[in-house]
């Protein structure tokens, strides 16, 4: 997308908003450019080196009227009438427009409240009736209803967790009677409401919700600080079905644990007590983990854990007990630090949907969104389900412009609704085996959602003049882009005499080859070495030519192939430390094609001056920057630009 930007230096134009008692710090062709704009894009360019000293603003002051100067040659030669460039700037818009909707009011608040709820933990309960998302209307109401007596229940008086345990699908609530412990933001996909839930709710509160896996009566019992992450190493030994036995290893552990007290070496305990061999060999060392990896009683001591360094008491598990030693604690980051992170995981996440929903919403509501519902079941009930469901359906050409629904003081017709139907073949063939009206009802929420957006992006030049910024910024771009292109980059390419005249005059000395040797590769079709050791041997006192004629004897089986090479000093590492004329490389075999190879240095050559063919890449930049900086001097001359200094003054810091 950004092709054109990369190329161009001054792209980044000012998105400040600009008022009418801007004064203009300078004027090209009679257009004006504000100070705030000039303002803007030198802080945002030189960053943390925008001093605002004079010559530091004068320097920058001179670049920005260079490219103003470009851009104004670019519209007098009316590349802004093209339709390429029509074309390419809408589809910047839309790109523009979608992220600037979508990432600014639901991405960019998506990510900043997953952050604040990151700050707790949560210890959760729930209580949890399955329905899948997608089910029937009379199984979801089934299931509702069986959550809502729950609910009953709870608030009548009966106990939360005998509920959890007699009544609750998930199959763990029998042992924890529906205690999930501490979870923390975000939670899995399809777990958006849950979050909500639980981080708005009060201690103690029961609420009935509803996840793509069912309903839940979700109760908090407790909020606490995030815990973060701990990197751990541990000591480990496994229980065994033998409760005497298990005995003994709690009572060998309490001896470990003495000696690390006492001063043993952590790691030499570790590899010689420790049973979870993977991590022993290292010391024990188990790495970073954050809440709910492990089981509780091995979370809690090592998050209790105070210090570095510092090792716990023997830890229970079910699966034996634990020694742990904290290495290091890491809390939440900060919000730069997680962001980039989190806006991945936002992004894929199916909450990015719903508050994609809730934007819509706002869109809807705030331009008095309007729809005529029984139009739309007039016109469905004139489709038929075997040919709408279909690759032959076609709209209706007589182009009914019923209206469907308003948006503000546009009107959206039926004939537009077909027209949307007909480009989404696919989602109609999808409907085949459901009520038809299902299908036309997804279509039209599917189309009426479009179209807001449409027509949320086409107000945006007016509700936000950063926008209105941000697509000059683009236009222009895109007009220095194709200006240089014409009247540079072309020119230096295609004109090979100016080419060649420029670099006669001003680069012949420029480009230089640094000291060169001039190489031979010998490359042998056989691997034998009786005839390797007799070919080098020749090689090394006679010319490639003469080699060539003593050892190919028979044209149609060459024995022997060379290849000349030119390789510049210190740029090649095939010589090794060879440099001197007649020296050769040791001879390298390959068994599996049965050929040899070597080289021999026939002349070190001195250094000389490249010619046009073989700095032509370097010439080429050269001859575009000559024919730019003539090109600048002819606007300078077509186009007096006229300073504002009492303006400009204005900016140099005190």
């Amino acid at each position: 997308m950004f092709k054109h930007i990369a190329t161009a230096a001054f792209l980044l134009l000012a998105t400040a908003t600009f008022s009418q008692s801007d004064p203009a710090l300078f004027t090209v062709k009679g257009n004006p450019v504000p100070v705030s704009e000039f303002r803007y894009i030198y802080a945002k360019t030189n960053q943390e080196k925008a001093d605002f000293t004079e010559k530091s603003l004068r320097d920058y002051l001179d670049l920005y009227i260079k490219f103003k100067l470009k851009v104004q040659k670019a519209r007098d030669m009316r590349l802004d009438t093209v339709p390429a460039f029509h074309s390419e700037l809408e589809g910047y818009r839309r790109q523009l427009a979608n992220s600037y909707l979508v990432d600014k009011e639901v991405t960019d608040k998506l990510i900043r409240e997953t952050y604040d709820r990151m700050q707790q933990d949560v210890d959760v309960s729930h209580i949890f009736i399955a329905c899948d998302r997608n089910a029937k209307a009379a199984d979801t109401l089934r299931a509702y209803s069986r959550a809502a007596n729950l609910l009953k229940m709870i608030k009548g008086g009966a106990s939360y967790e005998q509920v959890a345990a007699d009544s609750s699908e998930d199959k763990s609530a029998k042992e924890n009677r529906g205690n999930l412990g501490f979870v923390t933001a975000m939670l899995p996909d399809g777990y958006y409401e849950m979050e909500k839930a639980i981080y708005a709710a009060k201690i103690g509160e029961v609420k009935l919700i509803r996840t793509n896996a069912g309903y839940h009566l979700v109760r908090v019992n407790a909020y606490r600080p995030a815990r973060g992450e701990v990197e751990v190493a541990q000591i480990l030994l496994r229980k065994t079905d033998n409760d005497a036995k298990n005995a003994q290893l709690r009572t060998r552990l309490d001896s470990v644990y003495a000696s690390l007290i006492a001063g043993s070496n952590w790691e030499e305990t570790c590899k010689r007590f420790s049973e979870d061999k993977v991590s022993a060999a290292k010391g024990g060392y188990l790495g970073f983990f954050g809440i709910n990896r492990y089981q509780r009683s091995f979370e809690d001591a090592a998050f209790g854990l105070a210090k570095d360094g510092e090792f716990s008491k023997p830890v229970e598990s079910s699966i034996g007990w634990h020694i742990i030693k904290r290495l290091s604690h890491r809390p939440v980051g900060s919000f730069e630090s997680t962001k980039r992170v989190l806006t991945e995981r936002v992004k894929r996440d199916s909450r990015s949907e719903i508050a994609k929903q809730i934007m819509i919403g706002r869109i809807k509501k705030e331009n008095n969104f309007k729809e005529f519902s029984g139009v739309l079941d007039q016109w469905a009930a004139t489709q038929q389900d075997s040919v709408f469901l279909t690759f032959k359906w076609k709209p209706n050409p007589t182009r009914s412009q019923e209206v469907l629904m308003r948006l503000k003081d546009k009107s959206y017709t039926v004939a537009e609704f077909e027209d949307f139907c007909a480009r989404s073949g696919r989602d109609r063939m999808r409907g085949a085996g459901m009520p038809m009206m299902e299908t036309i009802q997804k279509l039209y929420k599917t189309w009426s959602d479009e179209t807001a957006m449409q027509f949320e992006e086409s107000q945006l030049d007016k509700k936000y003049p950063d926008f209105k910024s941000l697509m000059r910024e683009y236009e222009e771009g895109i007009l220095l882009f194709e200006a240089l292109k014409l009247n540079v980059w072309d020119k230096a390419n295609l004109d090979s005499t100016g080419l060649e005249k420029h670099f006669n005059a001003n680069l012949k000395d420029k480009y230089k080859w640094d000291e060169r040797a001039r190489v031979t590769l010998y490359t042998l079709k056989t691997d034998d070495p009786k005839v390797l050791a007799e070919i080098r041997e020749f090689a090394a006192k006679k010319p490639a030519a003469e080699v060539m004629k003593k050892f190919n004897k028979k044209e149609e089986n060459e024995t022997l192939t060379v290849l000349e090479k030119m390789y510049e000093k210190g740029k090649n590492k095939d010589l090794g430390d060879k440099w001197k004329a007649g020296d050769m490389t040791d001879a390298k075999t390959d068994a599996g094609t049965k050929t040899a190879t070597f080289l021999k240095i026939e002349e070190i050559v001195a250094p000389t001056s490249k010619t046009l063919s073989e700095a032509r890449g370097y010439a080429v930049a050269d001859y575009q920057d000559f024919l730019e900086k003539q090109w600048v001097e002819d606007l300078r001359k077509e186009y007096p630009v006229k300073i504002n200094e009492d303006v400009l003054k204005g900016l140099f810091k005190k």
